[in-house]
């Protein structure tokens, strides 16, 4: 079993950056895919980014290549989503997510374990 807690999302402007924090318990981190997911109101959960287990491998959605950059820290069980140049589009709660393995990247179907979520919104 894994837990994971998101964190460090808030209310940003257009164009600034955050960075959220996904923690997850367990004594196998480095096992698990993890992977960011978003949802914006009204909307299906959309895949944003991916990294393998050992960092290897990153994977991102074109809507945010080139502005957010995944990495993890296996000594610390924890994964980052870096988000630059932010704007209104990418407002939504973001999701961490582990996969055990590297079944799929971008499928949400494909994740074993999900946070709780951390609201992120960017005003114009």
């Amino acid at each position: 079993q894994v837990q994971l807690v998101e964190s460090g999302g808030g209310l940003v402007q257009t164009g600034d950056s955050l960075r959220l924090s996904c923690a997850a318990s367990g004594r196998t981190f480095s096992s698990y895919t993890m992977g960011w997911f978003r949802q914006a109101p009204g909307k299906e959960r959309d895949f944003a980014a991916a990294i393998s287990g050992n960092g290897g491998i990153t994977v991102y959605a074109d809507s945010v290549k080139g502005r957010f950059t995944i990495s993890r820290d296996n000594a610390k069980n924890t994964v980052y989503l870096q988000m630059n140049s932010l704007k209104p589009e990418d407002t939504a709660v973001y999701y961490c997510a582990a996969e055990y393995g590297s079944r799929s990247y971008t499928r949400p179907d494909g994740y074993d374990y999900w946070g709780q979520g951390t609201q992120v919104t960017v005003s114009s």
